[in-house]
């Protein structure tokens, strides 16, 4: 009866094993097989539409590295997930490039972008993108809120974050009222459908996009980029 135990424990083990084993390697195929034929794919993508000259960008331009994000302002996941990725840039020290893109799909999102190229006319778009992050619930449409919630008073709300942030509140409040960044966010927008982009936060890296959305995921690009 013992020996049966025994025997009946050690196949439970070898098939936990092979299950994370098996996982493992399905989670790492679906990124290489996607991009196991790697320069059609790389061919396919307008290295133009992945980065615009004038994109917010961090690194170096020679970067071996260039992790393009298209998100939204107003996206809980890319708020979620912004930390990891800031967190994989300094890692690198230098050898990568980040840039951002906007891919707007909430009410806010373009009143949010636009108020951070303003902050950014001045010198703090990081800033403003992290505050915003930081205080999204605040001006942020919540998902499964009451259709009959009172929306925020984005103005007021905005308003506040560029005294926050020390901003001129006139200059700042000018771009949003007169929707000055409005191509260019819709530009944004539009090459990122035309990249395949539904959902955000997505993540191109040097032009291969990143299939499973974890940090591991991104980082075993990354490396695997750096790696060349």
């Amino acid at each position: 009866m013992r020996k049966e135990i025994i025997i009946l424990v050690a196949i439970i083990v070898v098939v936990i094993v092979g299950m994370v084993v098996g996982s493992n390697y399905y989670r790492r195929s679906l990124q290489t097989g996607t991009t196991s034929n790697n320069s059609s794919v790389k061919s396919a993508i307008s290295q133009e539409q992945l980065v615009r000259p004038d994109s917010p960008t961090l690194g170096p331009t020679n970067a071996p590295v260039t992790i393009v994000e298209f998100y939204d302002p107003e996206c809980e996941a890319c708020a979620a997930f912004a930390p990891i990725v800031k967190k994989i840039y300094s890692e690198y020290g230098g050898k990568v490039r980040l840039v951002m893109r906007y891919m707007p799909l909430h009410p806010n999102s373009v009143t949010a972008a636009t108020f951070t190229e303003a902050a950014g006319e001045q010198g703090k778009y990081w800033q403003a993108q992290e505050l915003l992050f930081q205080k999204q619930s605040e001006w942020g449409q919540k998902h499964g809120a009451a259709a009959s919630a009172a929306p925020p008073n984005i103005n007021a709300l905005f308003e506040g974050y560029a005294r926050e942030l020390g901003l001129d509140r006139a200059k700042a409040a000018g771009a949003v009222a007169e929707n000055r960044y409005g191509a260019k966010i819709e530009r944004d927008k539009k090459d990122g459908q035309d990249l395949g982009v539904r959902q955000t936060p997505t993540f191109f890296v040097n032009g291969r996009k990143l299939i499973q959305l974890s940090e591991g995921s991104l980082r075993e690009l990354v490396a695997a980029e750096m790696g060349k």
